[in-house]
């Protein structure tokens, strides 16, 4: 009986600590609007081509996650491209590189000059 005890207060214990064991993941985004479409597509970071959401993760490789999620765009008309980096605990995750360059499919109208 001692040593589920033990056990479960260590358990509880460690669970409130792991909280402290997160890092803060900065995204950082940069919408390119299609023609006309600014103030839509720049809403989302009120009003601004560029913004950064910040939050706490436990590792860069969830990092790195979020700031793929980040490139997801179901506003074709709206937002021709997004430019998305990150940083955990303040270092650049992917060499600083943008992590939407290869997501054709999220932005079909990247390289024409009307979004249609």
């Amino acid at each position: 009986m001692k040593a589920r005890t033990l056990t479960l207060t260590l358990g509880l214990q460690l669970a409130c600590l792991a909280p402290a064991f997160a890092g803060e993941c900065v995204v950082h985004t940069t919408r390119t609007a299609c023609p006309g479409m600014e103030a839509e597509s720049y809403s989302k970071c009120d009003g601004k081509q560029s913004c950064d959401s910040s939050k706490e993760a436990p590792s860069a490789a969830l990092c790195t996650s979020l700031a793929k999620k980040a490139c997801d765009n179901n506003r074709f008309e709206i937002t021709r491209y997004k430019r998305v980096t990150a940083s955990y605990d303040g270092a650049p995750l992917n060499d600083g590189k943008d992590f939407c360059v290869d997501r054709i499919d999220a932005f079909p109208f990247m390289k024409k000059e009307v979004c249609k």
